[in-house]
C-alpha cells in the first residue's frame, strides 16, 4: 500500500496505517461498488485488510449516500477484523472485511450520519438546499423576480 495519502492510527498499541484509494474506479464512481479503504501495519508491512462500506464513495457520479470514514470506524474495523483472524504480520492473500448497515451503527457506537453529493458540497441525508451556505438558489424564467 502507498505511503502518500494514508494516515496513521494506533490500535491496542500497534500502528497501522490506513487509506482510500484516490481516484474511483469505474465500479465506484456509478455505484456499482461500495466505498473501500486498505489497512496495514505501519512497520512491518504484513497482511493488508480491505474493508467494504455499505455505502458509495463520496465522489461517486450519481449522488449516492455516502460517509466520512472516521477514526472510531477504522478503529473498530481493525479490531473486529482481529477478532475474525486476519493476521497483520502474515503476509498473503488480502483479507476482507465486509460491513453491513447495522454493522456500522454499531461499530460508530452511533446511527451513521449520511451525506448526499451535491454539486457544491455535500447535505445531510434528509437535509435540504438550506444546508448548504455556498449554494445560491436559482429561478426559473417563469419565475417573478423579488426585486
Amino acid at each position: 500500500m502507498p505511503k502518500k495519502g494514508s494516515r496513521l492510527i494506533t490500535v491496542d498499541g500497534a500502528v497501522f496505517r490506513w487509506r482510500v484509494s484516490h481516484k474511483p474506479t469505474y465500479s465506484q464512481g456509478n455505484d456499482w461498488s461500495p466505498l473501500s479503504f486498505a489497512v496495514e501495519r505501519a512497520e512491518e508491512p504484513g497482511g493488508v485488510l480491505v474493508v467494504s462500506l455499505p455505502c458509495a464513495r463520496p465522489d461517486n457520479w450519481l449522488g449516492a449516500r455516502t460517509i466520512a470514514i472516521r477514526p472510531v470506524l477504522v478503529v473498530g474495523c481493525i479490531r473486529r477484523a482481529l477478532g475474525q483472524g486476519w493476521n497483520s504480520a502474515q503476509p498473503g492473500s488480502a483479507f476482507t472485511l465486509s460491513v453491513t448497515e447495522d454493522e456500522l451503527t454499531a461499530l460508530l457506537g452511533e446511527p451513521p450520519q449520511y451525506l448526499i453529493p451535491f454539486l457544491w458540497g455535500m447535505i445531510p441525508e434528509g437535509g435540504g438546499i438550506e444546508d448548504l451556505p455556498r449554494c445560491t438558489q436559482i429561478w426559473s424564467r417563469d419565475t417573478p423576480s423579488i426585486n
